[in-house]
């Protein structure tokens, strides 16, 4: 069994997780996604989310991926802009979202850095407080859903904004490299046309403590793809 803290920090706090990637079987690279403390202003916690992404040996052969997000969060973890510098097989796209919570706009441009083209750009309302897809992650941390309990989390990738539902599914034990974790089961419903197109499923596993971290994550594609997973392999707590 993973070792608990005798103390238990209840989140959020700054850290950096880091995490192997799964596919197929093989190892298909890692992620490492960090939460930094920007202070309070303006009567207003600030935090900055960073996630690099990267593939790793056969994957790398196959299709390289070195991808770098941002993101700045504030209150409850709404989002302020995002920045995601992707590098993926031949391309290397870059996106800007920000949110204007005073006027409850989200201006989005996709830029191609290697045309140095505009691929798209739109402006689309958004509530006055709206996560981004990471930022979600941490804002359902904080929030205390148990087994056969559901929630909804505002979220938005600046092309569109929802209401997505999370659903509390039921306790389970997680064997990673770090140790075995106590946790529970989430779902999150934003793929299959909800936020995104394609059809998947997400499935989240946080610590069934205070901590509510996140040690394994799975996007469930379908057969043509399969199933990614990340799964926790160290930690570092500020």
């Amino acid at each position: 069994m993973a070792e608990v803290p005798a103390t238990v920090r209840a989140f959020p706090y700054p850290e950096t997780l880091e995490y192997g990637v799964e596919w197929r079987l093989i190892d298909a690279g890692t992620a490492r996604l960090s939460l930094a403390d920007r202070g309070t202003w303006n009567g207003k916690k600030h935090w900055q989310a960073h996630v690099h992404l990267q593939s790793a040996g056969l994957v790398s052969k196959l299709y390289r991926l070195e991808d770098n997000y941002d993101s700045e969060l504030e209150d409850q973890f709404c989002a302020t802009s995002v920045t995601f510098d992707a590098q993926e097989g031949k391309r290397h796209h870059l996106t800007k979202v920000t949110f204007n919570r005073n006027r409850r706009k989200a201006d989005y441009v996709l830029r191609d850095l290697i045309k140095n083209t505009t691929l798209h750009a739109d402006e689309i309302d958004i509530p006055v407080c709206v996560s981004d897809i990471v930022g979600a992650l941490y804002r359902l941390r904080t929030m205390n859903l148990q087994p056969g309990q559901s929630g909804q989390l505002p979220v938005s990738d600046g092309k569109k904004s929802v209401s997505a539902k999370v659903e509390a599914q039921d306790r389970e034990e997680v064997k990673t490299k770090l140790g075995t974790f106590k946790t529970i089961r989430y779902e999150a419903y934003v793929f299959s046309g909800i936020l995104y197109a394609r059809r998947a499923r997400v499935l989240i596993w946080l610590t069934d403590d205070a901590r509510r971290m996140p040690v394994q994550i799975s996007v469930r594609v379908g057969i043509a793809i399969g199933t990614i997973t990340l799964q926790l392999e160290k930690e570092d707590h500020a």
